[in-house]
């Protein structure tokens, strides 16, 4: 018997996803003004996201409730170190660290992972859904925005082993409407979907905050070198 938890899953948390779509940072890239810096950052932190994800799920694939979303595929973990790679060079194991909202995201699926495994299902649909749906519009933004390479910069939006988004979309939300749960379970993996998107939203706001200085101090900059010119 169907559950309908892909439906209950995106109503349950259309409030959220409008929210995070609203942090600035968000809002700028939408709107095609990418920092590098700050999207190098983003690409770390993912890093870190995803890897925790990714292993918390395949120590639990036998679990009768991560079983149905077991899709490595879906996997980012080597994707986002390519990118890594590019924007940080072969090094980038040693320069890069988890902000501390990143840690705070990392933590909480280490502890879910360990406890109440289900809930890793909320994270996986969180993220791994946003990324197939919208991740195209945003690699053509990162690319016009940075004026990046062709084959550079943005393998995290590449789905190399998906041949067709919208029919594995769909083979996705059946998984998820056939897992086995009882209605109090729903509810705590749409709530833990919503602490996901909020934990999202804290890394985004961070990353709004490094633009704001990066901004302040192209501007001071901008200004210093008024200044000399006329004085």
């Amino acid at each position: 018997m169907s559950t309908n938890l892909a439906q209950q899953l995106r109503e349950g948390t259309t409030k959220s996803h409008s929210m995070a779509e609203n942090v600035s940072f968000v809002k700028s890239f939408l709107g095609g003004v990418v920092d590098k810096k700050s999207y190098r950052k983003l690409v770390a932190n993912l890093f870190f996201v995803y890897k925790v994800i990714e292993e918390q799920i395949e120590n639990n694939r036998h679990h009768i409730a991560i079983n149905s979303i077991y899709f490595p595929e879906l996997h980012r973990e080597t994707s986002l170190s390519q990118d890594l790679e590019y924007y940080y060079g072969s090094d980038w194991k040693n320069q890069v660290s988890p902000s501390l909202a990143t840690q705070v995201y990392i933590d909480r699926i280490h502890n879910i992972g360990t406890t109440q495994p289900e809930l890793l299902i909320a994270h996986a649909y969180t993220r791994y859904m946003g990324d197939l749906s919208g991740g195209q519009i945003l690699k053509k933004i990162a690319k016009n925005a940075m004026q990046l390479p062709d084959t550079a910069g943005t393998a995290f939006y590449n789905f190399d082993d998906i041949p067709d988004d919208e029919a594995f979309k769909k083979e996705y939300r059946n998984a998820l409407d056939n897992i086995p749960l009882d209605d109090e379970q729903i509810e705590q993996i749409i709530a833990e979907a919503n602490i996901a998107f909020n934990l999202n939203m804290k890394m985004f706001q961070e990353l709004n905050s490094n633009l704001i200085k990066i901004m302040i101090m192209f501007l001071w900059s901008t200004l210093s070198n008024f200044r000399k010119k006329f004085t």
